[in-house]
C-alpha cells in the first residue's frame, strides 16, 4: 500500500520574492542604480521652499535700531585698527589690547584667552587622531607664540545668566586687511549696541578670534576651555619650561581686562560674522552663508530660514549658498534641465494641477547648490569656523559679507554697516525670543537654494536604490552554485 506523501508546503511570498532577486541579481541591481540616479536628479525638482517653523521666533516682527551712531562707533574702530597696522607695530599684541579696551568701555565683563596652535584634525593623517592636549605645536623644531582671543560678556538686562548669544569676528593680525577691520568694526558696533538695549534676555558673547593658526583652531580652543574647565595649570607650566617662552602680553593687560575665564550660560546660537571683497560685479551687497559642520552635521533649519527671510525682505541683500562652479557650465545638465522643464509644460498641459517642473537655468543652478551641500555633508569637512560650535551641539553659522565694491567708500561702507548691523540685530532678536533650544524645523536636509530644501525623507529614497544593489549581489555571491566548497586536500595560496 503506497503511502500518501503530505503536499509540499510553497513558500512564502517574501522567500519567494527574496529568490527572485537573488537569481536575477544583475538586472535587479542595474535597473536600481538606474532608479537611484534618476530620482537624484530629481532631487531640485522636489525641493520645496523653507519655511519658518517656530513661532516664537517672528523673524521681522520688530523694527531695528541699529543706527547711524552705532556705524559711526564701526568707523572709528576701523580707523584705529588701519593705522594701528599703519604704524607697524606689534599687531598681534596691540590689536588684541585696542579690542578688550573697546569691549571695557561699554560695560562687559572682557578677558583675554591664550591658545597654542594644534595639530589640523581634518588633514587626512590626523582625522581620527585625538589633538593634542594643550600643547604648543613645534614647527621645524621651534616653538611658536600663543594665539590671543578676546573676549567680551554683555550681560543681559532681562536675563539670568543661563543662556547666551555667540558672535565671532575672525581676524588675521600678522596679515591685517581692511575685510579684518571691517569684521571687527561690524563685530564691536553691534556688541555695543545689544550692551544698550532693553529687550535683551539672553547673554551676548563677542568672541575677537586670533586666527593667525587658523580660524577653527582658535575658535575650538575657546570652546574647549568654555565646555571643559580646567583646574591646574600643569600643561601651561611644562609647556613653558619645554619651551622657554614668555608671553610679553602679561604685563600688557589694560584697567577692567581680567585673566580670568569667564562664562554666559548655555549656548542658544552663534554667528560667525565675516567680511571680504566682492569678487563679482554686483551692484547690490552680497551674504553667503556657510552651515555645514564636522562630519555632515548641519544647523537646525530655523536659523538659515530667519536669515534669509531678514536679508532678503527687510535689508535687501543678495544671499547665496556655496555651489560647484564647475556644474553651472555643463551642456549634458543643461540639457536635463531643458528636458525637466519641457516635461512639467506638457504635464501642466494634461492636467493643470500636475505642477512640477521648474525653469532649466533653475535646475542647472539648483543641481549645483546640490551637489555642494552633497559633497560637504559626505565629506565631514566643515565650511567654516562655525563648525566648532556643531561640535558641542549648538547650532551655528557663518555670514559672509561682501560690500558691492572694493574701494569701500566711506558712504558706500556706512551704508553697508548699517545693512549688516540690522540684519545681524533682526536675527539676535528672534534667537532671544526662543524659550528653549531649535528643535522645530529640520537638521537632516540638503539645500538647492537659499529658500529651497530636501528632506531627508525625499533624498533617502534616492540613497536607499543606490546601496540596494550592495545586499543583493553580497546574497548573489553566497549562494551562487559555481562557489564549492574546497576539498580537504587542497591548499590556498
Amino acid at each position: 500500500m503506497e503511502t500518501a506523501h503530505p503536499p509540499k508546503k510553497k513558500p512564502r511570498l517574501l522567500v519567494r520574492l527574496g529568490t527572485f532577486l537573488v537569481s536575477h541579481s544583475v538586472a535587479v541591481s542595474v535597473l536600481c542604480c538606474l532608479a537611484g540616479l534618476l530620482t537624484l536628479l530629481l532631487l531640485p525638482v522636489l525641493a520645496k521652499n523653507t519655511y519658518v517653523s517656530e513661532n516664537a521666533l517672528m523673524p521681522g516682527s520688530a523694527n531695528p535700531t541699529f543706527s547711524e551712531r552705532d556705524v559711526r562707533e564701526a568707523d572709528g574702530l576701523v580707523e584705529k585698527i588701519m593705522s594701528l597696522k599703519s604704524m607697524g607695530g606689534e599687531t598681534g599684541i596691540e590689536l588684541p589690547r585696542l579690542i578688550a579696551q573697546h569691549m571695557a568701555d561699554v560695560g562687559a565683563e572682557v578677558y583675554h584667552h591664550e591658545f597654542h596652535p594644534q595639530i589640523d584634525q581634518f588633514h587626512p593623517l590626523h582625522f581620527f587622531s585625538c589633538t593634542s592636549n594643550g600643547r604648543m605645536v613645534l614647527y621645524n623644531n621651534s616653538c611658536v607664540s600663543a594665539g590671543i582671543n578676546s573676549v567680551g560678556i554683555a550681560r543681559a538686562s532681562r536675563g539670568d545668566g543661563k543662556e547666551s548669544i555667540i558672535l565671532v569676528t575672525p581676524y588675521n593680525a600678522e596679515k591685517l586687511e581692511v575685510s579684518d577691520a571691517l569684521s571687527l568694526g561690524l563685530g564691536y558696533s553691534m556688541f555695543a549696541h545689544l550692551s544698550r538695549v532693553s529687550w535683551l534676555a539672553k547673554d551676548i558673547v563677542w568672541l575677537a578670534a586670533d586666527s593667525q593658526y587658523g580660524e577653527y583652531g582658535s575658535i575650538a580652543a575657546w570652546l574647549k576651555d568654555y565646555h571643559n574647565p580646567t583646574y591646574t595649570d600643569y600643561p601651561e607650566k611644562h609647556d613653558n619650561e619645554m619651551c622657554r617662552q614668555t608671553n610679553s602680553y602679561d604685563s600688557c593687560d589694560k584697567k577692567n581686562v581680567f585673566n580670568i575665564f569667564r562664562r554666559a550660560g548655555t549656548m542658544a546660537a552663534a554667528l560667525v560674522l565675516r567680511v571680504v571683497d566682492n569678487l563679482e560685479d554686483s551692484n547690490i551687497d552680497t551674504l553667503t552663508i556657510y552651515s555645514e559642520a564636522s562630519n555632515g552635521q548641519m544647523p537646525n533649519l530655523d536659523l538659515i530660514n530667519i536669515v534669509h527671510f531678514l536679508a532678503i525682505h527687510r535689508q535687501g541683500l543678495q544671499v547665496k549658498i556655496e555651489k560647484v562652479g564647475s556644474l553651472l557650465n555643463s551642456v549634458w545638465l543643461k540639457f536635463i534641465g531643458e528636458l525637466v522643464e519641457w516635461t512639467g509644460k506638457v504635464a501642466v498641459r494634461l492636467n493643470p494641477q500636475w505642477r512640477f517642473g521648474i525653469p532649466a537655468a533653475e535646475y542647472v543652478d539648483g543641481t549645483a547648490t546640490l551637489a555642494s551641500s552633497l559633497y560637504y555633508q559626505a565629506l565631514g569637512v566643515p565650511t567654516g569656523s562655525h563648525g566648532a560650535f556643531r561640535d558641542y551641539q549648538v547650532d551655528a553659522i557663518t555670514l559672509e559679507f561682501s560690500p558691492r565694491t572694493s574701494s569701500y567708500k566711506d558712504i558706500e561702507q556706512s551704508a553697508f554697516l548699517l545693512r549688516g548691523g540690522r540684519l545681524i540685530e533682526g536675527v539676535i532678536r528672534s534667537i532671544n525670543n526662543l524659550l528653549e533650544k531649535f528643535h522645530q524645523s529640520f537638521f537632516l536636509y540638503l539645500l538647492s537654494a537659499p529658500n529651497k530644501f530636501v528632506s531627508v525623507g525625499v533624498y533617502m529614497i534616492s540613497f536607499a536604490l543606490l546601496i540596494a544593489p550592495l545586499p543583493i549581489s553580497a546574497a548573489a555571491l553566497f549562494s551562487s552554485p559555481n562557489i564549492s566548497e574546497a576539498k580537504p586536500g587542497d591548499t590556498t595560496i
